[in-house]
């Protein structure tokens, strides 16, 4: 059966060019539509499941809001487009395009484009259908077991956490016998820690009666339409549902969805999702609570018969709740930005697809390649670490694919390259957008064909790997400039993973900060207690391009130098010098080299030798820190 595709272009020469071209290649064209009306008609009435999508359109309807709808139909789509600068880029990237070709383009272009969309299509289809499956037994084993209610409703909670962003949960029921009715809210604390709230603990945090709460709780009218609200929608539905309106004072909540699960004996169990960040929610939310609706039914159901109001009484008010151990060891924070990229990492790690971490340097990536790793069904075998910019061009392929005896000069023996040092494992390619064009074409076949070819080698080999990458690159704009290959590039990003900057996640300081105390507490022997509240407050303050790993170095140089049980003061790198320099300000190497020995000699009270000496911080031996000492004519006071 032929492959169904629709094409949405304004230019009639364009597109009846591409409807050649496709025919001739097996497609079958359903049609050629010029406006996004056209195109939602088309797309309603064939069914058809990939579209080659012009940005701009006829109507006042451009591609990218086209998008939006075919997103929610679970139709795929390839952009086509002559502007590809740096804003329409970013504007189409917001959509999940599943390609994107800039015109004039090649026939070759467009077929591998489009197979590469079908292709991701159907993984994501089949991904989706996995995660409803996972989804439904995780939910139906939350019922097993003899645990109690409270850990019942918290095991639910998690589970639907893995699959939606919400940063406080109600569950309730109403209708049937029940006169009052019952409810929980659970307020997320951190990756598995929750606050579990009752109606005493709403009247203590909110300083209202107990009858005022029962009166928001349970006497209001409850939604039986699934739904979402953002915006001015949120804001609209505030100011119609008192209980909803006090949620949002109480915990700066400010999107929200609603899933009533109506039963045929006249229960209604519902669960309320509400987030801080605007647009969390979406349809495709909605639609996958109704493919798991039939779970979540069959295990409220036990749960009411088997007696939820017994749970009034636990547990104790403003009981923090823990669903496990730390499921991401090295990981540390519980910023709202973190906690839903690491949700990302915990959905992802369950299947076996490709993984694109994106974020700047130090933030974490390397930690976050490692836990999908050890969270996925490879954990058993090899994690292969790879950083593409640190390896010379000349020497990349080989690293990656292996070379023969005698492929080139110096190849003296057979090299086993990473691809099959990582068979049955992971491989981890950090700094992905470091790597040479030439590469990058063997590397995409490496992830087509799941075979690699030796240099200078007369055959494949088939290699069985999962891949991980990661850059701290703009990859989108390095497509635009036609230095990173469009084709690898959503080959590599079927599963996206974004980590913050440390700046957009300054709650999480104060954690970081005392967990490299303990490190380097350890390491160096010392018995630093913690971090005065002035010195943390500038650690607040700053600005931190170099993000964690910055934190880290000012964390040890600050508490090796330290005296007593407290740091006192932080040595936070100095602010580049943004004013011009004039000749006359240049100064030599040994007189940078004089003035950076002094200082740290005046930090270490003069101390060369030893834990806290000048030579560990400088990180050189103290017989050549004493003869820099004496060269430059350093006075010890």
């Amino acid at each position: 059966m032929r492959d169904k595709i629709l094409i949405v272009e304004d230019e009639l020469l364009v597109a009846r060019d591409l409807e050649v071209m496709l025919q001739t290649a097996g497609y079958d064209v359903v049609g050629i539509a010029r406006t996004a009306k056209e195109a939602l008609i088309s797309v309603d009435r064939t069914g058809v499941k990939l579209v080659l999508l012009d940005i701009y359109l006829e109507g006042d309807v451009t591609g990218i809001e086209l998008a939006a709808a075919l997103n929610e139909r679970n139709v795929a789509f390839v952009y086509l487009s002559a502007n590809s600068n740096k804003a329409t880029i970013d504007a189409a990237g917001l959509t999940r395009p599943y390609g994107f070709l800039v015109k004039p383009f090649r026939e070759k272009d467009v077929l591998v484009a489009l197979e590469i969309a079908r292709a991701r299509h159907q993984n994501s289809t089949e991904a989706q259908l996995r995660r409803e499956i996972l989804a439904h037994e995780q939910l139906l084993q939350t019922a097993a077991g003899n645990a109690g209610t409270e850990q019942q409703l918290l095991a639910i909670t998690m589970v639907l956490q893995s699959y939606l962003p919400f940063d406080f949960i109600e569950i309730g029921v109403c209708g049937g016998p029940h006169a009052r009715g019952f409810w929980r809210g659970f307020l997320r604390l951190g990756f598995s820690e929750y606050q579990s709230l009752g109606r005493e603990e709403l009247c203590t945090m909110s300083g209202l009666e107990q009858k005022e709460i029962d009166q928001y709780l349970f006497h209001g009218d409850r939604e039986t339409i699934p739904s979402f609200y953002a915006n001015s929608a949120f804001t609209e539905m505030i100011r119609v549902y008192s209980d909803r309106r006090l949620f949002a004072r109480l915990f700066a909540l400010d999107s929200h969805m609603v899933c009533p699960l109506m039963t045929d004996n006249g229960f209604i169990f519902y669960l309320n999702f509400y987030s801080r960040p605007g647009k969390s929610f979406n349809r495709g939310q909605l639609h996958f609570l109704d493919r798991i609706r039939h779970s979540l039914i069959t295990v409220f159901r036990e749960l009411h018969m088997a007696g939820l109001d017994n749970i009034a009484v636990v547990p104790k008010k403003g009981a923090t709740l823990n669903a496990g151990n730390d499921v991401f060891p090295g990981i540390i924070g519980r910023s709202k930005m973190l906690l839903s990229a690491l949700d990302m990492v915990k959905q992802v790690s369950a299947v076996d697809s490709s993984v694109l971490i994106l974020g700047e340097t130090g933030t974490g990536k390397e930690k976050i390649a490692e836990n999908i790793h050890l969270l996925s069904a490879r954990r058993n075998g090899p994690m292969v670490k790879v950083n593409c910019a640190a390896l010379p061009f000349s020497l990349i392929e080989s690293e990656l694919f292996g070379h023969e005896k005698g492929a080139f000069t110096g190849a003296v023996s057979r090299r086993i390259g990473k691809f099959e040092q990582a068979h049955g494992g992971t491989l981890f390619l950090d700094e992905i957008g470091d790597v040479p064009p030439d590469v990058q074409v063997k590397l995409l076949r490496a992830l087509q064909e799941r075979e690699i070819e030796r240099i200078g080698g007369r055959g494949t080999v088939k290699v069985n790997v999962r891949i991980v990458a990661a850059t701290n690159k703009d990859l989108e704009h390095e497509m635009a400039e036609g230095r990173f290959r469009m084709d690898l590039y959503y080959r590599l990003n079927v599963f996206p993973v974004w980590m913050p900057p440390l700046r957009e996640r300054l709650e999480d300081i104060p954690l970081l900060v005392d967990h490299f105390i303990r490190v380097y507490n350890e390491r160096y022997q010392k018995k630093m207690e913690g971090i005065a509240t002035s010195a943390l407050h500038h650690l607040m303050n700053y600005h931190w391009p170099g993000n964690i790993r910055e934190l880290e170095n000012c964390i040890e140089r600050s508490l090796v130098l330290a005296n007593g049980h407290l740091i006192q003061h932080v040595l936070i790198s100095s602010p580049r010098i943004t004013e011009p320099v004039t000749a006359t300000s240049i100064k030599t190497i040994e007189e940078v080299e004089r003035e950076h020995i002094i200082i740290v000699l005046d930090k270490c009270n003069n101390k060369i030798y030893g834990v806290g000496g000048a030579a560990e911080m400088l990180n050189i031996p103290p017989t050549t820190l004493a003869s820099k000492i004496k060269k430059l004519g350093i006075s010890r006071g």
